[in-house]
């Protein structure tokens, strides 16, 4: 099959014929199988090739030919090989398509068509000449093409490899997320403005760099934002290399910093009662959107999301978007209904909750909508009750789940009530509910005064 490889690997770049080529001999039935490109799962240190199968004349069946291998294996990039394997599948279909057939004497297809691809350029040599350079040219032929791809495609920018990156995550993730990956790449590239300017391209980026940004984080910041920037720069650089933008992420090996997270903790039964009374008569609509995480475990944002047409009366049930799940169904108990007004003739895309009233249009995103309650409940609760940072909207959900796990757990085994707790709360392995109830502090033992007399 040597003139086969030379014929592929030195076809004329005059091909604009070939698709309409191609088109019509795929109506008729072909002795020879599709030409296709083996990558080696993208692993540079084995042979990559092209292979088909040619059907033998003597039984009719298709028998896989010698791989086609050219000079692919110098190049020590994907996008190179590929680059160039993708040519020679191309030669050599609109070979086989003018005839080339390997059981055969092709000796004068061969010389036919070395003949025609110099012909533009040159004038006809004799035939011994024209072979001697051949095999020559092959390097040269390549070393232009390798050029002209250099010039086609100039290396990605840094800040074109984070768009590129945020557009893709766009559709995959939640609005939230989406703006903490704008809002911390953003930062990245200025800070590389500022501190590195020589770095323009992704492929400058590498673990020392990321490493020196984080540490910045670290010592003007905190560990958390240390961690949250390591996240979400891993995740958009983990799209780069899946894209084969970048060959690795340099994010991958940057291990976590340590964190004490501080939580919010649960109010105790008086306090909750004083919120409650004053809650009654100061905000009812606070109240409410309170009422939703302790008597629903709903977390603020959750009930951001809810519209009228989430509430089924009749069924008692309310359906959301939940943390890690894209809808979730829940029972809402008696004591909660009994709360709720008459919603019968509100628009069903009407939100539950709006600033001034129940029910409602409010043009906010889901995140200035939490925002807005989470200001109004430190204004309005917090600063009258003076209550310390650690006590929030969220307490609530911690303060009722351990108020319902005590109460369970006196009339059964600990593992029946979190069965039944998990039904409640959402979660949704018994491992996460053990560990959130431990985090809250909801388990306490009995007095075991009489162990240590």
């Amino acid at each position: 099959m040597q003139n086969l490889n030379e014929l592929i690997i030195f076809e004329h770049p005059n091909e604009h014929v070939f698709e309409h080529e191609l088109e019509h001999n795929l109506t008729k039935k072909r002795n020879f199988s599709m030409p296709k490109i083996y990558n080696a799962n993208g692993d540079l240190s084995q042979r990559w090739h092209v292979y088909f199968a040619y059907r033998n004349p003597d039984n009719g069946k298709l028998i896989r030919m010698n791989n086609i291998y050219g000079i692919a294996n110098r190049y020590k990039t994907k996008e190179d090989r590929l680059f160039i394997l993708s040519v020679y599948r191309r030669r050599l279909i609109k070979l086989l398509n003018e005839g080339y057939n390997p059981f055969k004497d092709n000796t004068e297809l061969f010389e036919s068509k070395m003949a025609s691809n110099l012909a533009s350029d040159q004038k006809p040599e004799p035939k011994a000449t024209l072979v001697k350079k051949f095999i020559p040219k092959i390097e040269e032929n390549f070393e232009k093409v390798e050029e002209q791809k250099g010039v086609e495609t100039p290396k990605m920018t840094v800040k074109e490899a984070f768009d590129l990156a945020l557009n893709l995550k766009k559709n995959v993730i939640g609005i939230r997320t989406y703006k903490d990956y704008e809002s911390r790449s953003n930062k990245f590239m200025s800070w590389i403005s500022e501190h590195h300017k020589e770095v323009t391209a992704i492929e400058q980026v590498d673990k020392k760099l990321i490493m020196l940004f984080l540490n910045d984080m670290l010592t003007n910041n905190s560990s958390r934002s240390f961690n949250n920037y390591r996240t979400d720069l891993r995740s958009l650089m983990q799209t780069m290399e899946d894209n084969e933008i970048i060959e690795s992420n340099p994010v991958k090996n940057i291990k976590a910093q340590k964190t004490n997270p501080q939580r919010n903790k649960t109010y105790s039964l008086d306090r909750q009662t004083e919120i409650f009374n004053y809650l009654e008569k100061e905000d009812p609509i606070m109240l409410l959107y309170i009422k939703f995480i302790s008597y629903n475990f709903l977390r603020p944002i959750e009930v951001c999301r809810l519209k009228i047409k989430d509430i089924n009366i009749k069924e008692k049930t309310i359906q959301f978007k939940a943390k890690n799940s894209p809808l979730k169904t829940k029972r809402i108990p008696d004591l909660l209904l009994d709360e709720l007004p008459d919603l019968s003739n509100l628009d069903g895309e009407f939100y539950l909750f709006t600033p001034d009233k129940i029910g409602g249009t409010w043009d906010a995103t889901e995140i200035n909508r939490r925002d807005h309650f989470s200001k109004r409940y430190k204004d309005v609760v917090k600063n009258h009750f003076k209550i310390g940072k650690n006590y929030g909207l969220y307490s609530f959900r911690h303060t009722f789940i351990t108020k319902l796990y005590r109460a369970m757990v006196k009339e059964s085994s600990p593992f029946a009530a979190k069965s039944k707790l998990m039904l409640i709360t959402g979660h949704s392995t018994m491992d996460a509910l053990n560990k959130y109830l431990r985090d809250i502090d909801a388990e306490i033992p009995e007095d075991y005064s009489n162990l240590l007399k």
